[in-house]
């Protein structure tokens, strides 16, 4: 990545990429702990974050199109998948005859779940090298940058409260 010579004499903790090399070097860390919660469930990253999406939300095809960064046809094959190994279900959307919501099936809610708490524990862990402040503050500008990325994209990163609980349901 194009990181320049560090200056040993600075203390490693003080030591700072610049923020295209942080923000990369970052993601590929944050992807390699996915990937590796991910092949325990015989998941790809794909199907993770499909289930992910589906945890608090019931979206039609074309939305999940949309959350995922997906064409129609993509997502529709990535469904038929999951369904066949019992993972989401697909139900008539009763507002528009021509739709169909996708759901976590129990199986699939437990299964994202399982992930997601192993996940949560790799990240807790990596994090838990910065200051509580520090955690609060890099969760505070995440957000705000995933926020406002969302908001161009036309996208809602956080479900209503009646997806949500359509999506226990």
């Amino acid at each position: 990545m194009g990181t320049r010579p560090a200056d040993r004499s600075t203390p490693a903790d003080e030591r700072q990429l610049s923020p295209v090399d942080g923000l990369a070097q970052l993601s590929f860390l944050i992807h390699r702990l996915l990937e590796r919660r991910a092949g325990e469930q015989e998941l790809s990253i794909i199907q993770t974050r499909l289930l992910g999406v589906l945890r608090d939300r019931r979206p039609t095809i074309n939305e999940l199109g949309k959350l995922l960064g997906l064409d129609k046809s993509s997502v529709s094959g990535l469904v038929e998948r999951a369904e066949r190994r019992c993972l989401i279900t697909r139900a008539p959307s009763p507002t528009d005859g021509r739709s169909v919501l996708v759901s976590l099936t129990d199986h699939g809610r437990s299964l994202v779940s399982e992930a997601s708490s192993q996940f949560g524990a790799d990240v807790f862990t990596l994090l838990n090298r910065l200051s509580p402040a520090d955690r609060r503050e890099l969760s505070r500008l995440v957000s705000r940058v995933l926020v406002a990325h969302a908001a161009d994209h036309e996208i809602d990163l956080f479900p209503s409260v009646e997806e949500a609980a359509a999506a226990s349901d």
